[in-house]
Protein backbone atom coordinates (compact mmCIF):
# COMPACT_ATOMS: atom_id res chain seq x y z
CA UNK A 1 0.00 0.00 0.00
CA UNK A 2 1.36 3.41 -0.96
CA UNK A 3 2.05 5.57 2.07
CA UNK A 4 0.51 9.03 1.87
CA UNK A 5 2.81 11.96 2.65
CA UNK A 6 2.65 13.40 6.17
CA UNK A 7 2.81 17.18 6.55
CA UNK A 8 5.83 18.74 8.26
CA UNK A 9 3.49 20.42 10.75
CA UNK A 10 2.36 17.00 12.00
CA UNK A 11 5.92 15.68 12.10
CA UNK A 12 6.96 18.68 14.22
CA UNK A 13 4.21 17.90 16.74
CA UNK A 14 5.09 14.21 17.14
CA UNK A 15 8.15 14.77 19.39
CA UNK A 16 5.97 16.95 21.65
CA UNK A 17 3.39 14.17 21.92
CA UNK A 18 6.20 11.75 22.72
CA UNK A 19 7.66 14.00 25.41
CA UNK A 20 4.32 14.60 27.13
CA UNK A 21 3.43 10.90 27.02
CA UNK A 22 6.79 10.08 28.62
CA UNK A 23 5.99 12.51 31.43
CA UNK A 24 2.55 10.93 31.90
CA UNK A 25 4.13 7.47 32.15
CA UNK A 26 6.51 8.79 34.82
CA UNK A 27 3.46 10.07 36.73
CA UNK A 28 1.79 6.66 36.56
CA UNK A 29 -0.97 7.71 34.15
CA UNK A 30 -2.25 4.68 32.21
CA UNK A 31 -4.80 6.24 29.86
CA UNK A 32 -5.83 9.68 28.71
CA UNK A 33 -8.59 11.14 26.56
CA UNK A 34 -7.91 13.46 23.65
CA UNK A 35 -9.62 16.26 25.61
CA UNK A 36 -7.34 15.74 28.61
CA UNK A 37 -4.32 15.49 26.34
CA UNK A 38 -5.29 18.69 24.55
CA UNK A 39 -5.33 20.65 27.83
CA UNK A 40 -1.80 19.49 28.62
CA UNK A 41 -0.37 20.28 25.19
CA UNK A 42 -2.28 23.38 24.19
CA UNK A 43 -3.44 21.66 20.99
CA UNK A 44 -7.11 21.04 20.24
CA UNK A 45 -8.49 17.54 20.81
CA UNK A 46 -9.59 17.50 17.16
CA UNK A 47 -6.03 18.27 16.04
CA UNK A 48 -4.63 15.45 18.18
CA UNK A 49 -7.11 12.97 16.75
CA UNK A 50 -6.45 14.12 13.18
CA UNK A 51 -2.68 13.89 13.68
CA UNK A 52 -2.79 10.38 15.13
CA UNK A 53 -5.32 9.16 12.56
CA UNK A 54 -2.62 9.65 9.93
CA UNK A 55 -0.83 6.70 11.55
CA UNK A 56 -3.78 4.52 12.49
CA UNK A 57 -5.49 6.40 15.30
CA UNK A 58 -4.51 4.25 18.34
CA UNK A 59 -7.45 5.46 20.47
CA UNK A 60 -10.75 3.87 21.44
CA UNK A 61 -14.01 5.79 21.68
CA UNK A 62 -15.07 6.07 25.31
CA UNK A 63 -11.65 4.90 26.52
CA UNK A 64 -9.14 7.32 25.09
CA UNK A 65 -5.49 6.41 24.57
CA UNK A 66 -3.39 3.84 26.36
CA UNK A 67 -0.48 6.09 27.33
CA UNK A 68 2.28 3.45 27.25
CA UNK A 69 1.11 1.95 23.95
CA UNK A 70 0.80 5.35 22.29
CA UNK A 71 4.24 6.33 23.59
CA UNK A 72 5.77 3.20 22.07
CA UNK A 73 3.91 3.59 18.76
CA UNK A 74 5.01 7.22 18.34
CA UNK A 75 8.55 6.11 19.18
CA UNK A 76 8.36 3.63 16.29
CA UNK A 77 6.96 6.30 13.95
CA UNK A 78 9.83 8.63 14.88
CA UNK A 79 12.33 5.80 14.42
CA UNK A 80 13.68 6.09 17.95
CA UNK A 81 12.89 2.50 18.84
CA UNK A 82 16.36 1.61 17.53
CA UNK A 83 19.91 2.94 17.87
CA UNK A 84 21.24 5.63 15.54
CA UNK A 85 25.04 6.04 15.43
CA UNK A 86 26.13 9.68 15.21
CA UNK A 87 29.38 11.59 14.87
CA UNK A 88 29.81 15.29 15.63
CA UNK A 89 32.06 17.39 13.42
CA UNK A 90 33.49 20.36 15.28
CA UNK A 91 34.80 20.03 18.84
CA UNK A 92 34.18 23.66 19.75
CA UNK A 93 31.70 24.89 22.34
CA UNK A 94 28.61 23.70 20.48
CA UNK A 95 30.05 20.32 19.55
CA UNK A 96 31.13 19.79 23.15
CA UNK A 97 27.63 20.67 24.33
CA UNK A 98 26.11 18.05 22.00
CA UNK A 99 28.59 15.45 23.21
CA UNK A 100 27.60 16.18 26.80
CA UNK A 101 23.83 15.98 26.31
CA UNK A 102 22.87 12.75 28.07
CA UNK A 103 19.28 12.68 26.76
CA UNK A 104 20.52 11.68 23.27
CA UNK A 105 21.63 8.27 24.52
CA UNK A 106 18.28 7.66 26.23
CA UNK A 107 16.51 8.42 22.94
CA UNK A 108 18.68 5.98 21.00
CA UNK A 109 21.10 8.50 19.47
CA UNK A 110 24.61 7.28 20.23
CA UNK A 111 27.44 9.76 19.64
CA UNK A 112 30.38 7.59 18.67
CA UNK A 113 33.08 10.19 18.02
CA UNK A 114 33.92 13.85 17.46
CA UNK A 115 36.04 15.23 14.63
CA UNK A 116 38.10 18.42 14.42
CA UNK A 117 40.90 20.02 12.40
CA UNK A 118 42.75 21.30 15.47
CA UNK A 119 45.66 18.91 16.23
CA UNK A 120 45.62 20.04 19.87
CA UNK A 121 42.11 18.62 20.27
CA UNK A 122 42.69 15.36 18.37
CA UNK A 123 43.32 12.40 20.63
CA UNK A 124 41.60 13.94 23.65
CA UNK A 125 38.21 12.91 25.04
CA UNK A 126 35.14 15.06 25.67
CA UNK A 127 32.66 13.43 28.05
CA UNK A 128 34.26 10.08 27.26
CA UNK A 129 34.04 10.57 23.48
CA UNK A 130 37.32 10.66 21.54
CA UNK A 131 38.17 13.50 19.17
CA UNK A 132 39.51 12.28 15.81
CA UNK A 133 41.24 14.10 12.98
CA UNK A 134 38.89 15.32 10.27
CA UNK A 135 41.13 13.51 7.77
CA UNK A 136 39.86 10.19 9.16
CA UNK A 137 36.15 10.96 8.83
CA UNK A 138 35.32 9.06 5.63
CA UNK A 139 37.01 5.83 6.73
CA UNK A 140 35.51 6.10 10.22
CA UNK A 141 31.97 6.45 8.86
CA UNK A 142 32.34 3.42 6.61
CA UNK A 143 33.91 1.26 9.34
CA UNK A 144 31.52 2.17 12.18
CA UNK A 145 28.06 2.15 10.59
CA UNK A 146 27.51 5.87 11.11
CA UNK A 147 24.03 6.98 10.13
CA UNK A 148 23.95 10.69 11.08
CA UNK A 149 26.58 13.43 10.97
CA UNK A 150 26.09 16.57 13.07
CA UNK A 151 27.90 19.57 11.57
CA UNK A 152 28.82 22.27 14.09
CA UNK A 153 31.36 24.05 11.89
CA UNK A 154 31.46 27.38 10.00
CA UNK A 155 29.58 27.82 6.73
CA UNK A 156 32.50 27.28 4.33
CA UNK A 157 33.69 24.17 6.15
CA UNK A 158 30.16 22.71 6.19
CA UNK A 159 29.76 23.07 2.43
CA UNK A 160 33.09 21.34 1.81
CA UNK A 161 32.41 18.58 4.33
CA UNK A 162 28.96 17.84 2.96
CA UNK A 163 30.53 16.92 -0.37
CA UNK A 164 33.07 14.65 1.32
CA UNK A 165 30.28 12.86 3.15
CA UNK A 166 28.48 11.89 -0.05
CA UNK A 167 29.09 8.24 -0.83
CA UNK A 168 30.15 7.26 2.69
CA UNK A 169 26.80 5.64 3.47
CA UNK A 170 25.38 8.22 5.87
CA UNK A 171 21.61 8.71 5.83
CA UNK A 172 21.29 12.15 7.37
CA UNK A 173 23.04 15.42 8.22
CA UNK A 174 22.08 17.45 11.27
CA UNK A 175 23.25 20.84 10.05
CA UNK A 176 23.97 23.61 12.55
CA UNK A 177 26.00 25.66 10.06
CA UNK A 178 24.34 28.83 8.77
CA UNK A 179 23.97 27.58 5.22
CA UNK A 180 21.76 25.28 3.16
CA UNK A 181 23.58 22.17 1.97
CA UNK A 182 23.26 20.61 -1.47
CA UNK A 183 23.48 16.83 -1.25
CA UNK A 184 21.86 13.91 -3.12
CA UNK A 185 18.24 13.07 -2.30
CA UNK A 186 19.22 9.88 -0.48
CA UNK A 187 20.76 12.01 2.31
CA UNK A 188 18.23 13.78 4.52
CA UNK A 189 19.28 17.19 5.86
CA UNK A 190 17.77 18.75 8.98
CA UNK A 191 18.81 22.41 9.21
CA UNK A 192 19.01 24.03 12.64
CA UNK A 193 19.60 27.74 12.04
CA UNK A 194 19.72 29.39 15.45
CA UNK A 195 19.64 32.93 14.06
CA UNK A 196 16.46 32.15 12.12
CA UNK A 197 14.89 30.68 15.25
CA UNK A 198 15.56 33.78 17.34
CA UNK A 199 14.26 36.01 14.53
CA UNK A 200 11.00 34.03 14.56
CA UNK A 201 10.89 34.55 18.31
CA UNK A 202 11.40 38.30 17.78
CA UNK A 203 8.58 38.39 15.21
CA UNK A 204 6.21 36.62 17.59
CA UNK A 205 7.13 38.96 20.46
CA UNK A 206 6.53 42.06 18.34
CA UNK A 207 3.21 40.78 17.00
CA UNK A 208 2.09 39.66 20.44
CA UNK A 209 2.72 43.20 21.69
CA UNK A 210 0.67 44.63 18.81
CA UNK A 211 -2.25 42.32 19.60
CA UNK A 212 -2.25 43.42 23.24
CA UNK A 213 -2.46 47.13 22.39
Amino acid sequence: MEQRPISQAIIKRLPRYYRYLGELIAQGVERISSNEFSKLMGVTASQIRQDLNNFGGFGQQGYGYNVKNLYEEIGKILGIDRVHNIIVVGAGNFGRALAGYSDFERRGFRIKALFDRDPEKVGHEINGIEVHSIDEIQDYIRENNIEIVALTVPKAAAIDLAQKLVGTGIKGIWNFAHTDLKVPKDIVVENVHLSESIMRLSYNIVNHEKMER
